[in-house]
């Protein structure tokens, strides 16, 4: 009996294990820069009421004296 229990629960917790493998996409992951300016594209292309405002770029990264370290 606790042999059946303890086989559903590894079933259970390997069947949960691949569901959520399955989540997600397969891309590179977008800057909050290009996030923005895919929502506003999108909002303009479906002429939403509420377009976000236009996203200001990055400024450019700043040498950090220990950066070497990492």
């Amino acid at each position: 009996m606790i042999l059946h229990r303890k086989m559903v629960a590894l079933f259970a917790l390997a069947l949960a294990g691949l569901a959520l493998t399955g989540c997600g996409r397969k891309a590179p992951l977008d800057t909050p820069f290009q996030a923005a300016t895919e929502a506003r594209k999108q909002a303009i292309e479906n002429n939403d009421e509420n377009v976000p405002p236009e996203p200001e770029p990055p400024v450019a990264d700043k040498p950090f004296f220990l950066d070497p370290l990492i």
